[in-house]
């Protein structure tokens, strides 16, 4: 079973909500899912426009899941965010 870390759409129209999702790989776009990762609200202006379980998705990489292309640029995006946030406490 091929495993890849992908984007699953919800919301509303003109409103999107992903969900970042371990799924098999042929499955459909909005089908079942091994794991929930995290969020992404593309439309958000203020707090947190991306929320993502890091290690877990380190996880998944580690056992073979291959990301999306959009899903490798918010992991990176998340784990800048993640390094950024000790050193400003």
């Amino acid at each position: 079973m091929a495993l890849k870390i992908k984007l699953q759409r919800a919301g509303a129209t003109h409103n999107p909500v992903y969900r970042i999702v371990v799924a098999e790989a042929r499955g459909r776009r909005d089908g079942r899912f091994v794991e929930k990762l995290g969020t992404y609200l593309p439309k958000q202006k203020e707090g947190k426009q991306l929320e993502l379980n890091v290690e877990r998705a380190e996880h998944w990489l580690s056992v073979g899941a291959k990301p999306t292309d959009t899903t490798n640029s918010l992991i990176k995006q998340a784990r800048k965010a993640a390094t950024a946030e000790p050193a400003e406490a």
